[in-house]
């Protein structure tokens, strides 16, 4: 199974997406700074495997502090937390991951620097392995929804590399796939970065799966053709109304998918859920450079100067929304925000 994100050997190896789909590159990465960069390149991306490449890199910095002095390691790791929580704002499981490192750091008060270094690398290593379980978890409940002969519109790549391995949206497909029936993508191409042309056909052509890939502006024209039987789609931040994050022109999908009376499922574990905010409009929503619109791949498109305007995601309310696909179970509409009330614990980002 792909997994782009991973300890090996004291170093965290990521599958490096910039680079695909021309070159399958792993990086071995040595430095906290050398992480930092990669997740604010979009080498790692995903919210998903955003948050365990940061949880990750809290055991790197313990892994990579000289001497014994058990004060000093837990400051390094620390700091080294901080740096990660500055690179994306919108992804909270990123936040999720790091807040959940520093309780473990703050339980190793006292301990020796080497049962620090090691607390830390299992906890990090646990919120893999329970990413992966939930996407196992998330793309069986979603199978159920599809019907024995599917097609499915997706948008961006909520894949195996947006996660530790298997994938949300493309979770859901892989596992109907798994479970005898037959499912057909359109994969949008997701202007500007191309993540669904560059990321998403690549994984499902690697899996053998049928995959059409379409420009973003010609989803409405395909969903008005009909036979498309829903749209999957992932989250970076689920709001406590049920609002979604993910990326931009996820919001623009959902308003064909409610014309064409299309179900438009969010697929994504529950830390992409943020109960501390209310609804989307308490989102971050991060601006990237506007180099990625005016000069994609390192090709001028746009004239020289022109202002642009490059919000990296956009926010689908909650009425659209058909369905949230957790690993919890499936909180169908109109009312996701008591169905994410009903499936909440403690240790949820919010939980009260």
């Amino acid at each position: 199974m792909l997994s782009p994100v991973m300890w090996n050997a004291g170093r965290v190896r990521i599958l490096d997406q910039t680079r695909l789909p021309a070159a399958e590159v792993w990086l071995e990465l040595e430095q906290v700074d050398a992480l930092d960069e990669a997740i604010r390149a979009l080498r790692v991306r995903g919210a998903p495997a955003i948050g365990v490449a940061a949880a990750l890199g809290c055991a790197l910095a313990a892994h990579r502090f000289a001497g014994d002095d058990a004060e000093r390691l837990r400051a390094a790791v620390a700091r080294a937390a901080d740096q990660l929580a500055a690179t994306r704002p919108t992804a909270v499981n990123l936040f999720w991951a790091l807040e959940r490192m520093r309780r473990r750091l703050a339980s190793l008060v006292g301990q020796p620097a080497g049962a620090i270094r090691q607390a830390l690398l299992a906890e990090a290593e646990s919120i893999r392995q329970e990413d992966l379980a939930a996407c196992q978890a998330i793309g069986a409940h979603g199978a159920a929804l599809l019907p024995q002969d599917a097609t499915v519109l997706t948008h961006c790549n909520a894949g195996a590399l947006a996660t530790a391995g298997h994938g949300t949206a493309l979770g859901v497909i892989r596992s109907a796939v798994a479970a005898g029936k037959r499912v057909r993508v359109f994969a949008d191409e997701t202007r500007p970065l191309l993540q669904g042309a560059r990321l998403t056909a690549w994984e499902l052509m690697r899996d053998g799966l049928e995959v059409t890939l379409i420009c973003d502006n010609m989803a409405g024209a395909l969903l008005g053709r009909g036979g498309v039987s829903a749209c999957v789609v992932g989250a970076d931040r689920i709001a406590r109304n049920g609002d979604a994050a993910n990326k931009i022109g996820t919001y623009g999908l959902a308003v064909l998918a409610r014309r064409h009376a299309v179900p438009f499922y969010v697929a994504a574990p529950f830390t992409t859920v943020d109960l501390s905010v209310a609804d989307g409009a308490g989102i971050p929503i991060e601006e990237r450079a506007p180099e990625e619109v005016t000069c994609p791949q390192g090709v001028p498109f746009a004239p020289a100067g022109v202002r642009v305007w490059n919000p990296a995601f956009d926010v689908t309310p909650a009425e659209l929304i058909t369905a949230l696909v957790t690993e919890r179970g499936v909180i169908h509409g109109p009312d996701l925000a008591a169905g994410l009330r009903r499936l909440a614990r403690p240790g949820d980002r919010g939980f009260e």
